[in-house]
C-alpha cells in the first residue's frame, strides 16, 4: 500500500463532489446497508470519459501502474498486462466485462464500508487508487481507511491510512506479492472503511478493469 502526493487540487476535488447530485452522470447506485456491505452509498460512472478528471486520471495513472503488475507477474505466477488503458479495456470488452467501474463513495455520520475486494470478473488489473476528496479533521472525523493483510501461516495484519485531501491510495485489489523462504508467496488483502465520526467524506475509486 503507497499513499502518493496530492493529485487533485480542492478545486478538482469540490468539482468531482459535485457530480454526485448528476444522476445522468452513473450507471448504477448501491445504498451499501441493503446489500450488507456497511452503510453509505455509492455510484459507478456511466461512462468515465463523460468527466475530464476521471478520465484524465484513469489513463495518466494506468502505464504506471502496468509496470507495477508486470513486475508482480512473475513473482505471483500470473500473466502480464498491455501498457494502455485502453488496449486492457478491449481485453476486458471481448470477455463480456463493459461496465465501467470508477466510482464515488460517499459517506455520512456513522457510514463505514465492510472489508471487501473489487474483483468483478475474470479479468482483473491488481491494483487500484482511491482519491480523497476531502480534507480529514475538517471536512471529516473518523472514515479512516482499513487494509487488512492475510499472511500464511501467520495472524492477520491490519493497516490504518489516512490520506490528506487530494492524495491517492495505491493498493492490491486482491493479493501482494511477499518473499518468503522459498520465493515469493500471494497474501490476500481487503480493503474498508471505518465509520465516519463526524461530517462528510467522499472518496473517487479508480478501478482499471471494467465489470460484467
Amino acid at each position: 500500500m503507497a499513499v502518493t502526493p496530492p493529485l487533485l487540487s480542492r478545486e478538482q476535488c469540490q468539482e468531482l463532489i459535485g457530480t454526485f447530485d448528476e444522476p445522468g452522470l452513473f450507471r448504477s447506485t448501491v445504498v451499501m446497508q441493503r446489500h450488507n456491505f456497511g452503510r453509505g452509498t455509492y455510484k459507478y460512472f456511466a461512462d468515465p470519459a463523460a468527466v475530464p478528471l476521471v478520465r484524465t486520471l484513469r489513463e495518466e495513472l494506468y502505464p504506471p501502474m502496468a509496470w507495477m503488475a508486470n513486475q508482480w507477474a512473475p513473482r505471483l505466477g500470473e500473466r502480464t498486462f498491455p501498457p494502455t488503458l485502453d488496449e486492457l479495456i478491449a481485453e476486458c470488452a471481448e470477455n463480456g466485462q463493459r461496465r465501467p467501474t470508477p466510482l464515488l463513495l460517499n459517506y455520512g455520520e456513522g457510514d463505514y464500508a465492510c472489508l471487501h475486494q473489487d474483483v468483478y470478473g475474470d479479468i482483473v488489473f491488481p491494483l487500484q487508487i482511491a482519491v480523497m476528496l476531502n480534507q480529514s479533521g475538517e471536512d471529516f472525523t473518523g472514515g479512516e481507511n482499513v487494509f487488512v493483510e492475510q499472511r500464511p501461516r501467520f495472524q492477520s495484519r491490519a493497516l490504518v491510512v489516512r490520506p490528506q485531501l487530494g492524495q491517492g491510495m495505491v493498493f492490491p485489489v486482491r493479493h501482494r506479492p511477499v518473499r518468503g523462504r522459498n520465493g515469493y508467496r500471494r497474501h490476500p488483502m481487503r480493503h474498508g472503511t471505518n465509520a465516519v465520526g463526524s461530517g462528510h467524506r467522499t472518496t473517487l475509486g479508480v478501478i482499471f478493469h471494467n465489470a460484467r
